[in-house]
């Protein structure tokens, strides 16, 4: 019988849905169907349509029809790669794969790869692979730089990417888009298929799923990067060249007229519950700033107890530390309620995953870790405490709540402070016209890709004009040049002009044969234990300690491991000093060895609260636009909570509410200082960026700034000079002050000497394997990577200003930490639209970024009393 005319689910698959007392949905079968043409395909479905299953649906029919026709045949390559950006997403998948299967008795070996799987179970999985590997991009690269790869992946037939969305906007996507490249190349049959239940643009997604194969090469010119002085398109590597028509593309995109690029195939599933969502409205005023939601812990607690199972996200680890200990102190029903987060031991994250499969929990405060396709049918309950910061982020979270595509998810949103309530408001709106914000697909990092020619070259030799055909194939870089390509692999082999005298440095060697090979077997190792593209603070362990018999009042290690805090924070740390931590609070007994020694403390002490780098989300443009709406219609007022409508009644009595494009500046004095506060409503990356450029001219105006804060909704400014004078006096002088030329020399000048370029550069000079971060035996610390790569950083600028990594970390500085396309958005938005309000004290709404003054440095419990305390006395001088 033709293979068209076989039907698309066996009797067995029949049977199995039948039994349960399912029928296919109508997206699995076409999933199907288009694997059988041979096709790469986009599923874009509602939570609780059953996606995952589609993904996997066309390799359980492959595999059961493969064992069927040839029972003793044994596979010596993968079948199936599915790649996700979770590892417990990975390992929740696996769980529920291995249902069907057993229950439809298909022999098929389906087994998990993540940073906590065992050393020899990774080197079992590469003699005798399984037929269906659960991994992460991470384990992806690690794989392919193999030297057994080829013989691995020869046969792979499918790949299957979850939650791509999430995955495509990061520097993890650039990662897997260049391991995708050469799973094409090794596997040319390969097919891949996208799940995604929030995508905005789905194009950008559907370019990532098929090789980009286009010509001409852009070499010898054409190119435009980023200068070693100047920003222009601070991201771009080169235009995209025209394309051929590529295998496994089923559809074409125009760009630029007769430019156009390969696409996979797009299903979209309509329909699903619209989610039961609501923000939490509390009786008593919530404060100006803070992101505790202390006020709100009694209220989520009762929330827990009316509910089956209820997942309570938080933005940040230290968040979550703090939730899990206000709720556990609430607890008087002894509900079995857990904590999971990244800096958690492997094994207590495992069990908590574990408890909640088996229904065992109440509750989870978790973060980001839980976010993406965690399938848990029996939670009935999301609680988001926080603003949500975007809309496709809340709608994922969302999502977890009663995983069913025809049962409305249930959540509710805690906002911790008056501001949040209009952000929470604004994602309300988001999420009931089913709004996306997710950011843009990115050009391919340059760092990145550094790391990958050597991961390759680990593999195999190789010409580098195949290899840079073969990485122009992958989505986020189409358009490298070839100029880009020699100087990431010059960099690799000496890296760079200005450092080839040393041979640390050189990674890689070129043969007689013309072909790039590792160096050595030490170079491969250093590889390996370095891969990734996620740079964290140096962790150190947390290991409980007992009293030793022998030594009594002496502590030693001799308990186990609960996590990972962040090494600068246990430096602050002296013996006696508690803190919570894996939802404990812990005694600091000293250091030993390689870990933190803590004891069991006494949970009535006032612990501190171990803090963690690149935790908090930036506010979404899209929000924020949004909440610049709500706050200038006083109509929309209607709607929000009555503590929230007095306060910007209050601000509109005493000052000025902007329009949606406006910028208010208002200046006051205060304690023998001159104060500017202003309220763009574009996100703390923004306003950072713009605070340090503002004091640069407040500077060279002679107005002597003495510093400025910043949070997601304004910013603050203080100093020694009358700004309002000034203005009196020159009446285009904010104007000029915001002007768009800040972008330029001011931007220019500050970088020259900021130490957030060499932070920048240090992450990039890490993910290229500038600098390892581990060897074997051997951990460098945050210290001595820091002092390494600002060496480094130094010699560069000096002696190489264009070196490939100033450029990679100057395009990072653009898009991320500086947020500059942002900023520039904004500078363009109020060009003219700048409203001055000159007033003898603070306003209502200046109290919110006056009061993050000092923020910084209240880490303990008392942060939420200080807070009170000085919110209460600024705003009696604002309403006085």
């Amino acid at each position: 019988m033709p293979k068209s005319s076989v039907p698309i689910l066996p009797k067995v698959f029949r049977d199995w849905f039948k039994s349960r007392g399912w029928e296919p949905r109508a997206h699995q079968l076409e999933l199907a169907t288009k694997a059988r043409e041979g096709r790469s395909v986009l599923l874009v479905a509602p939570t609780g349509a059953g996606k995952t299953l589609a993904g996997f649906l066309p390799s359980l029919i492959d595999l059961a029809e493969e064992r069927q026709a040839s029972p003793k045949k044994t596979r010596s390559s993968l079948h199936t790669l599915y790649i996700s950006p979770l590892k417990a997403l990975a390992t929740d998948v696996a769980r529920n794969l291995e249902a069907p299967v057993q229950e439809m008795g298909l022999p098929i070996r389906i087994e998990t790869r993540t940073g906590d799987t065992p050393a020899h179970k990774r080197a079992r999985q590469i003699e005798r692979p399984p037929d269906i590997l659960l991994t992460t991009p991470e384990q992806l690269a690690l794989l392919l730089a193999h030297r057994e790869a080829g013989e691995l992946f020869k046969g792979l037939r499918r790949v299957v990417l979850d939650e791509l969305h999430s995955l495509v906007t990061s520097k993890r996507g650039d990662l897997l888009a260049l391991g995708l490249a050469r799973l094409f190349s090794i596997a040319p049959d390969l097919t891949a298929v996208g799940l995604s239940a929030t995508v905005r643009e789905p194009d950008e997604l559907r370019k990532f799923l098929v090789p980009q194969r286009s010509l001409p090469s852009p070499r010898g010119g054409g190119s435009e990067r980023v200068s070693a002085s100047g920003w222009g398109d601070s991201a771009t590597l080169g235009e995209v060249a025209l394309p051929t028509p590529s295998r496994a593309s089923s559809a074409t995109s125009p760009l630029k007229g007769e430019v156009e690029l390969p696409l996979a195939d797009l299903v979209v599933v309509e329909g699903g519950a619209k989610p039961d969502i609501r923000m939490l409205d509390l009786k008593e005023a919530l404060p100006l700033a803070g992101h505790t939601a202390a006020l709100s812990m009694p209220a989520v607690y009762d929330l827990i107890r009316k509910h089956k199972t209820t997942l309570v996200f938080v933005n940040t680890r230290m968040q979550a530390e703090y939730t899990f200990q206000e709720l556990w102190n609430l607890n008087d029903d002894s509900l079995a309620i857990a904590l999971h987060h990244g800096s958690l031991d492997v094994s207590q994250r495992r069990r908590v995953e574990e408890a909640m499969t088996a229904g065992k929990l109440r509750a989870v405060v978790c973060t980001a870790t839980l976010d993406l396709g965690i399938d848990w049918g029996d939670v009935d309950l999301v609680v988001n405490v926080g603003a949500p910061k975007g809309a496709s982020r809340i709608m994922q979270r969302i999502g977890r709540s009663n995983h069913r595509m025809d049962e409305p998810s249930k959540a509710y949103l805690v906002p911790a402070n008056r501001f949040e309530i209009l952000e929470c408001r604004a994602a309300l709106d988001a999420v009931h016209e089913a709004a996306q914000d997710t950011p843009d697909a990115r050009i391919g990092g340059l760092d990145v890709l550094c790391q990958h020619i050597l991961g390759m070259a680990c593999a195999d030799p190789f010409r580098p004009e195949d290899l840079y055909e073969e990485i122009r194939s992958a989505a986020p870089y189409a358009g490298l040049s070839w100029e880009d390509f020699e100087a990431c692999v010059a960099f690799v082999a000496t890296g760079g002009y200005a450092l080839r005298a040393y041979e640390r440095f050189a990674k890689i060697v070129k043969g007689k044969d013309g072909f790039w090979r590792v160096r050595d077997a030490r170079v491969a190792q250093q590889y390996r234990m370095n891969v990734g593209t996620i740079v964290e603070a140096t962790m150190i362990k947390v290991r409980l300690g007992r009293t030793s018999r022998s030594r009594p009042g002496t502590v030693v290690p001799r308990g186990k491991i609960l996590g990972e805090i962040e090494e600068y924070f246990a430096e602050t740390l002296t013996p006696g000093d508690t803190f919570l931590f894996a939802g404990e609070v812990l005694k600091f007994e000293g250091l030993a060895e390689d870990a933190v020694l803590v004891t069991r403390a006494n949970p009535g002490t006032d612990p501190k609260i171990p803090s963690y780098e690149g935790g908090k989300f930036p506010l979404s443009t899209f929000l924020a636009a949004r909440v610049r709406e709500i706050l200038a219609d006083p109509f929309e007022w209607d709607r929000l909570p009555r503590q929230l409508t007095e306060y910007l009644l209050q601000q509109r009595r005493r000052s000025i509410v902007p329009g949606p494009r406006d910028l208010l500046v208002e200046t006051f004095p205060r304690g023998g200082r001159f104060y500017m506060t202003c309220f763009p409503f574009e996100g703390r990356l923004a306003h950072q960026t713009l605070g340090m450029l503002l004091t640069r001219r407040l500077e060279r105006a002679r107005l002597k700034p003495l510093g400025f804060v910043a949070n997601d909704y304004g910013l603050a400014v203080w100093g020694n000079g009358d700004i309002a004078a000034r203005v009196g006096r020159e009446p285009g002088f904010l104007d000029e002050l915001f002007s768009e030329d800040m972008l330029g020399d001011d931007l220019e000048d500050w970088l020259a000497e900021a130490a957030l370029m060499k932070r920048t550069f240090r992450h990039c000079a890490v993910i290229a394997g500038l600098i390892e971060r581990r060897f074997p035996g051997q951990e460098k610390t945050q210290r001595q990577v820091t002092i390494s790569t600002d060496l480094v950083y130094d010699v560069l600028r000096k002696h190489e200003p264009d070196h490939v990594l100033l450029r990679a970390a100057r395009a990072d500085a653009a898009t991320g930490l500086l947020d500059v396309k942002r900023l520039g958005m904004l500078l363009q938005r109020i060009r003219g639209r700048i409203i001055h309000k000159p007033l003898d004290r603070v306003s209502p709404l200046g109290v919110s970024v006056m009061l993050e003054i000092g923020r910084e440095r209240v880490y303990s419990d008392d942060a939420d009393e200080i807070l009170a305390e000085a919110e209460a006395a600024l705003l009696d001088e604002a309403l006085a």
